[in-house]
């Protein structure tokens, strides 16, 4: 979404100006006139930056700034002044505004400094989100097994000591980014920003303009000055994700950060102090590394302060309900807007599975069968073969197929595809879905073994030349869901 700027100032020239500047810099623009206009647009529209001018009819520069505060703390007030209340501008960066500049306004200047607003406006924002989800729900346990009990007990005194460097280890899809944002969550820099960075994949010039800035003409593409994650991050909390995968390079860098708390912009020379805690993950073993020489021993036991190891989902099968039922109400809710369920039989093919891609996985599964699910309780047809493999079937009935004489493999196609097709109530979709075959595929077996019996009930009734135009386009689509599922 475009970022809103609303512009405060009573002359139609100046706000028609500093509009059309803002238009092109493609941002959606609000004018206010009066402080009363101001007010309203504010409640109404919920801008992310005011350009407010101190001078203004019917009301103190001053007391607007604190009524706009007061209506949303998050709201970044930018102050146009004239030279001669320079002292009142400083007043009003006091009362909480984010800067202030003099009239005639520089524009250049001025987007510069609204950019650097509307980060901070973000930032704050996410983490008003994050407190609001930690009251309502007391912050989503990571776990109920007795392995996870301990490391929230680790986690929780971690927590109280806001400055303690934390590092998180374990398998890919552990939840360790959850455990950093639990950490923030609960401790005393909560209401200050949460920034995540990637070390994976980035090359070192990229990840050290992301983490410390640059300056303007500090590289070919750098064409104004940036400021970097850990300047934006300043007061609260950093997570640097793949921390093995960080280049060499940069270690000593880091290094440098984790000691003195400051840093030189890429292509700066001042030094820029900050007051941040560093929370790193990684899923290779950092001591291997440094044994090899691919990571500095130094920043290895500078990082080692507090180590937290999340164990894989597989050795805590009974975190598996718990994650799953959380998972499937919050997608559920933001999906399809009602609250649903699991049967009994779909929570013991959850609990059965082995989750080489721990929570993520179970993540990402929940997500797929809420997607799936068109009424009624989540139930084994719309959870992935690899996790059913035919267990959402009668064990009974299945075994029958190997008891007795042996029979042509046509006729235990044709009976088991009956058996999965009245599994599924007639519907096509999950039956095809369940045998791990194409729609299309599965009609034409109906029309071989004359299956006709089993019918989708939302098709019973429909002709068949509509049926047979619609099966390739519905199997198009049914793959094209497929695809965007796993990107």
């Amino acid at each position: 979404m475009k970022p809103t700027v609303l512009i405060v100032d009573d002359e139609v020239a100046i706000r028609r100006s500093l509009a059309h500047f803002f238009l092109r810099k493609d941002f959606h623009v609000l004018e206010a006139g009066t402080p009363d206009d101001a007010f309203r647009h504010v409640q109404a529209s919920a801008p992310d930056v005011v350009l407010l001018d101190l001078r203004l009819p019917g009301m103190d520069g001053l007391a607007l700034l604190e009524e706009l505060k007061r209506s949303d703390d998050s709201l970044a007030v930018i102050i146009m002044t004239g030279h001669g209340d320079i002292n009142t501008a400083v007043e009003a960066m006091k009362r909480g505004a984010e800067n202030f500049l003099p009239k005639p306004v520089d524009l250049n200047q001025l987007f510069v400094t609204a950019e650097k607003a509307l980060e901070k406006v973000k930032l704050h924002r996410k983490a008003r989100f994050y407190q609001q989800k930690a009251a309502s729900d007391e912050v989503r346990t990571l776990g109920i097994s007795e392995a996870m009990k301990r490391i929230e007990e680790t986690l929780r005194l971690v927590a109280r000591n806001a400055d303690t460097t934390v590092l998180l280890m374990g398998e890919s899809g552990t939840g360790k980014g959850f455990a950093a944002e639990w950490i923030h969550q609960h401790s005393s820099r909560s209401d200050q920003p949460f920034v995540e960075v990637n070390a994976a994949g980035l090359s070192a010039t990229f990840l050290e303009s992301e983490l410390f800035g640059h300056e303007k003409g500090a590289f070919t593409d750098a064409r104004q000055m940036k400021r970097g994650l850990l300047e934006v991050a300043d007061g609260g909390t950093a997570f640097l994700d793949e921390i093995g995968d960080l280049d060499p390079a940069l270690q000593p860098k880091l290094l440098k950060v984790l000691e003195s708390k400051s840093f030189r912009r890429l292509g700066g020379t001042e030094m820029i102090r900050v007051d941040v805690r560093l929370i790193v993950a990684t899923n290779v073993d950092l001591a291997r590394k440094m044994q090899e020489g691919k990571f500095r021993q130094d920043l290895y036991y500078r990082l080692k302060v507090m180590p937290v190891t999340i164990p894989p989902l597989r050795q805590r099968p009974e975190d598996v309900d718990e994650l799953a039922r959380s998972f499937l109400q919050d997608y559920s809710q933001r999906l399809k807007g009602e609250a649903l369920a699991f049967t009994p039989e779909s929570l013991r093919l959850l609990r059965d599975y082995e989750w080489p891609g721990n929570v993520r996985e179970l993540r990402n599964v929940v997500e797929r069968a809420v997607i799936l699910c068109e009424g009624g309780p989540v139930g084994p047809v719309h959870l992935p073969h690899e996790i059913t493999r035919g267990r959402g079937l009668d064990p009974a009935a299945e075994a029958s197929f190997f008891t007795g004489d042996p029979q042509p493999l046509e006729e235990v196609e044709k009976r088991y595809i009956g058996r999965v097709l009245d599994y599924c109530e007639g519907n096509r979709s999950q039956a095809a879905q369940l045998l791990a075959i194409a729609r299309s595929t599965l009609i034409n077996k109906i029309k071989k073994y004359e299956l006709n019996g089993a019918v989708d009930g939302a098709s019973a009734g429909r002709d068949e030349s509509y049926e047979e135009g619609t099966d390739a386009a519905q199997d198009d689509a049914h793959h094209e869901l497929d695809a965007v599922r796993t990107r």
